[in-house]
């Protein structure tokens, strides 16, 4: 285990955000749920406080704290995606019920969480040998929301779109 694992705040949302995470990737899962043990600012007695969980190998804890917090790009959770159809589940299942795209492959979950889907391609593709192509990639990059293997691979390579 990692010494060091991100702990995300919520406003009693812990619980659900937790369950959407380890439900995203293989290896995840749900290790603890603390309650409340008295009513206090992170909720009633009785109330979940903290989830541990883990995504992919990587813990994580959720606290609902007892005040909304917002999240920014600043921080964000990228996720190495093997082919288009993984970055379209996990983009999909992300803006489920409330999320919102951004620019480049990043988007914010229903929660306000902050991610960057992207294909394991992108690095071919943004800095390969051939200059002019790299260029060519980020430009369509650059126009993307949700990022496209394909058309990243065909700007790489100067052919225009289908």
């Amino acid at each position: 285990m990692s010494k060091i694992s991100p702990c995300l705040w919520f406003n009693g949302e812990a619980e659900e955000a937790a369950n959407l995470y380890v439900s995203l990737l293989p290896d995840s899962r749900i290790d603890k749920i603390q309650r409340n043990t008295v009513d206090g600012p992170g909720g009633k007695a009785g109330t979940v406080l903290m989830v541990e969980f883990t995504v992919a190998g990587q813990r994580f804890m959720a606290l609902n704290g007892g005040m909304k917090m917002e999240y920014t790009h600043a921080v964000s959770f990228m996720i190495d995606c093997a082919d288009q159809a993984e970055v379209d589940r996990l983009w999909d299942a992300l803006l489920a019920n409330g999320g919102q795209p951004s620019k480049c492959g990043w988007l914010k979950d229903r929660f306000g969480v902050s991610w960057q889907i992207i294909p394991s391609a992108l690095p071919k593709y943004l800095g390969g040998a051939d200059s002019a192509g790299a260029t060519r990639a980020m430009q369509a990059m650059l126009g993307m929301v949700k990022l496209d293997i394909a058309e990243l691979k065909r700007a790489y390579e100067g052919k225009n779109a289908a």
